[in-house]
C-alpha cells in the first residue's frame, strides 16, 4: 500500500487541521514536535504529512506531490488550481471584502474606481470586471493593505476582513462582501480515482467529526 500524502497551510489551519485527523485516528504527534524533518510519517495509516506556505498547498496538490491539502478558499480561488474541493471544514472563517474610507459607504455604484490595492489580484480582478463590469488597475501589496486608501494609492482594497476591527480603527468600512471564506479540503483529480476508497473513508470520518463538534 502506497503512503497518502497531506499538505497542510502552516500556522492556525495546521493546528485545527490537526485535530480533525486526530479524530479520525491518524497519528499527528510527530508534527507537533519541535523537528527540522521536512516530512513526518504516520506508519501504521502509511499516511506522509507535510507544512507548506498556504499559496503553495494547491500547487502541490494539483500536481500530485500531495494527494489530499488542507488550505483557505481564499488561497484556492487566487490560484485558480485543478483539483477537486470535496469539503468546508468551517475553521478560520472570514470574509473576502471590498473596503474603503468610511465617506464611500453606500455609494460604490455612483462611483468609477480606477484603482484597487490587494494581495489577492486574482480575486478583486474577477469581481471587478465580472460582477461590476468595470476595467481597474490592481496594485499588488504584501504588507498592511489597509494603508493604500489612506496613503492615496488607491481609492479601495480587496482583503479578509475577521472582525473589521482593523478597518474601523482605520476609519474604513466594508463596501460589499465577494465571498465566505473558510479552510477547505482538497483532493488531487487522479488520486480521487486511484485511492478513492481510502480517500473517501478520510473525507467521511472528517465530515462526521465536523458534525459532531
Amino acid at each position: 500500500m502506497r503512503y497518502l500524502t497531506i499538505a497542510l497551510s502552516k500556522g492556525r489551519l495546521a493546528e485545527m487541521a490537526m485535530e480533525l485527523f486526530e479524530g479520525a485516528d491518524i497519528d499527528c504527534s510527530g508534527l507537533k514536535e519541535k523537528t527540522r524533518k521536512l516530512i513526518i510519517t504516520d506508519e501504521k495509516n502509511k499516511i506522509k504529512f507535510f507544512l507548506a506556505k498556504p499559496a503553495d498547498v494547491p500547487t502541490y496538490v494539483e500536481y500530485g506531490a500531495a494527494d489530499i491539502g488542507i488550505v483557505g478558499k481564499d488561497t484556492i480561488q487566487e490560484e485558480g488550481r485543478d483539483l477537486y474541493e470535496v469539503l468546508n471544514l468551517g475553521f478560520a472563517a472570514c470574509r473576502m471584502c471590498v473596503a474603503g474610507p468610511m465617506e464611500l459607504e453606500g455609494k460604490m455604484d455612483q462611483m468609477t474606481i480606477t484603482r484597487v490595492a490587494t494581495k489577492y489580484p486574482r480575486i478583486a480582478r474577477d469581481y471587478f470586471q465580472h460582477k461590476r463590469r468595470e476595467s481597474i488597475e490592481i496594485i499588488k501589496l504584501n504588507g498592511s493593505i489597509e494603508l493604500a486608501p489612506l496613503v492615496g494609492l488607491s481609492e479601495v482594497i480587496v482583503d479578509l476582513v475577521e472582525t473589521g476591527k482593523t478597518l474601523k480603527e482605520n476609519n474604513l468600512v466594508v463596501l460589499d462582501t465577494i465571498a465566505d471564506i473558510s479552510a477547505r479540503m482538497i483532493v488531487n483529480r487522479v488520486s480521487m480515482k486511484m485511492e478513492s476508497e481510502r480517500i473517501n473513508k478520510i473525507i467521511e470520518v472528517v465530515r462526521k467529526n465536523l458534525e459532531n463538534n
